[in-house]
């Protein structure tokens, strides 16, 4: 009731009431609530990856924020006096010193600095497996192209991010990660030397990276990384969200529970389980103890390296690399270092792309809700697979020297291995996991016209031993026969009704092929037809 209402009324309205209308004539919150608080969610568990992300995402920005009120972004070498006594005396940078006073002086300081690292780890860990599960399930497709582009520059941004981060303590171990990135910018032929003293600002280490570093880390990725991250959220809100197929479920409605109070009920007792989770990680859990590791030096390279594991391809990428080298016109190119850094943002710039490459190939333009299970499309999955495969083939190529103290193995070895793991291994694995994929649709398909096997053995009356077999409900034939079967795109015959050749572009050809390799007789094993179903139910079958 209004508060015009309750004046004519002779009663005043609560406070609380008038405060709601006033901004609801001004802002049009109530309209806007009503759309929107009641929106419906459906309900499964490897949705809340992407949750993870999110409150991961906010932990960093507050633990961030925390941080920022003590850290020095200054390389002006201090003696240090702290209470860190084996570090008393030493000379370093105020960003290390710094690190060390957050460490042991500021009250929380080294758990705050434990949370925001973990929750960083963490946060690309979830990234990278919320966006598996929506490219398993092919919920990238149309309308979702943007959202998945928006998510995949969310975690491309957030390596960035983390990288330098992780380089402002300006110890030995950030600074030897920092030395291989110099090496990157010099292998760029003839821009290389630019962009080096452009960012170090002059010859390595420089006085000024840390000061550049801590503004990119503060303020400009994590602010494009929030926009990112709100245009996210309004694409999910705008698209609804996919469902996992089931009874009742179609592309035209969303089956689930409404955001307010149930959803948001939810998600924020989740929230505090996340954090909850990281900080007992990080209370338990030691990472980054640059003081075990001293300020960084020139002279001094730390033993051991290691990125975070969302850098390990990259790393991996490098170490098992051969020196190769081209000499001409008194200019060194190494190929060493310049091929893995052109092979790694090409990698990713197809994850990024896919969605549209997969639309091409199989020309489905229509809109997707309901998400595909991962065995009923063999080749996507596959490739999946065969991604994850290069990229952990590569993280151990990344950690080689770890790998051989640990196992007492030969590093050469172990560089061969991810060598030739590099090439084998996602064709390997893409065979197998179609493979693996084909076999779970002839089991569906069994089970749709056989039933569920009881393991009850039967006796006929002329002496035949069967296995009766459970019929399945409706909802369980809904589940595994509700996916369709696109035929493979075909360019027709080479010529036309009146016998005159046809044009046939290359790139026709190129997508028919393709096609053929998604939607093929080898690639996709055909549904069960009502009239089998029929047949196989009406007395003769084994049930």
């Amino acid at each position: 009731m209004s508060t015009a209402t309750e004046t004519q009324r002779g009663r005043k309205a609560p406070a609380g009431e008038r405060v709601a209308d006033w901004a609801d004539g001004r802002l049009g919150v109530y309209s806007l609530a009503k759309a929107n608080m009641r929106k419906i969610f459906p309900d499964h568990w490897s949705f809340m990856l992407g949750e993870v992300a999110l409150y991961s995402f906010i932990i960093i920005i507050l633990t961030g924020v925390y941080l920022t009120l003590f850290f020095h972004p200054s390389m002006e070498e201090v003696v240090y006096h702290g209470p860190y006594v084996p570090m008393q005396g030493v000379r370093m940078s105020e960003a290390f010193a710094s690190t060390l006073d957050i460490s042991f002086e500021v009250r929380g300081g080294l758990l705050i600095r434990q949370i925001h690292h973990w929750a960083a780890l963490i946060f690309l860990a979830a990234m990278l497996v919320h966006m598996m599960r929506v490219f398993f399930t092919g919920a990238f497709r149309k309308p979702r192209e943007i959202n998945w582009l928006f998510g995949f520059l969310l975690f491309f941004l957030g390596m960035l991010t983390g990288f330098t981060g992780y380089s402002l303590p300006d110890d030995l171990l950030s600074g030897t990660g920092l030395r291989f990135i110099e090496g990157v910018f010099l292998s760029i032929p003839v821009v290389g030397t630019y962009i080096s003293m452009f960012v170090f600002g002059g010859e390595f280490p420089g006085m000024d990276l840390i000061p550049r570093l801590y503004p990119v880390h503060v303020l400009l990725l994590p602010g494009i990384m929030l926009g990112l991250l709100v245009a996210h959220l309004i694409l999910v809100f705008y698209h609804k969200h996919t469902q996992y197929p089931g009874p009742g479920k179609t592309e035209k409605n969303v089956v689930g529970m409404p955001l307010l109070p149930v959803y948001m009920a939810k998600a924020g007792g989740f929230f505090f389980l996340v954090f909850g989770v990281i900080a007992i990680l990080s209370a338990v859990a030691t990472i980054n103890p640059i003081w075990a590791i001293g300020p960084y030096r020139p002279d001094q390279v730390s033993t051991g390296a290691q990125p975070d594991w969302y850098m390990g391809f990259a790393e991996g990428l490098v170490r098992v690399m051969p020196g190769w080298e081209i000499n001409a016109w008194g200019h060194t190119l190494v190929l060493g270092v310049f091929i893995p850094i052109v092979l790694f943002p090409l990698v990713l710039f197809a994850i990024g792309v896919y969605p549209f490459i997969e639309s091409w190939i199989t020309g489905d333009k229509r809109e997707h809700h309901i998400l595909d299970r991962p065995r009923n499309a063999p080749t996507r999955t596959a490739f999946g697979v065969a991604w994850l495969t290069a990229y952990l083939v590569m993280l151990v190529g990344g950690g080689n020297d770890l790998w051989a103290t640990s196992f007492h193995l030969s590093i050469n070895s172990i560089t061969w291995f991810v060598r030739i793991g590099f090439f084998a291994g996602p064709v390997l694995a893409f065979i197998v996991t179609k493979r693996i994929c084909l076999g779970l649709q002839r089991r569906d398909k069994d089970k749709v016209l056989h039933g569920r096997e009881t393991g009850i053995i039967k006796r006929l009356p002329h002496g035949e031993f069967i296995e009766v077999h459970q019929p399945l409900s409706q909802e369980d034939l809904h589940k595994l026969t509700q996916h369709e079967q696109p035929e493979p795109y075909e360019v027709g015959p080479a010529e036309d009704e009146n016998g005159v050749r046809r044009k046939i572009k290359g790139s026709q050809k190129l997508r028919a092929k393709l096609s053929k390799g998604y939607y093929g007789e080898d690639n996709v094993i055909p549904k069960p037809t009502a009239e089998e179903y029929k047949e196989i139910t009406s007395g003769h079958g084994h049930h």
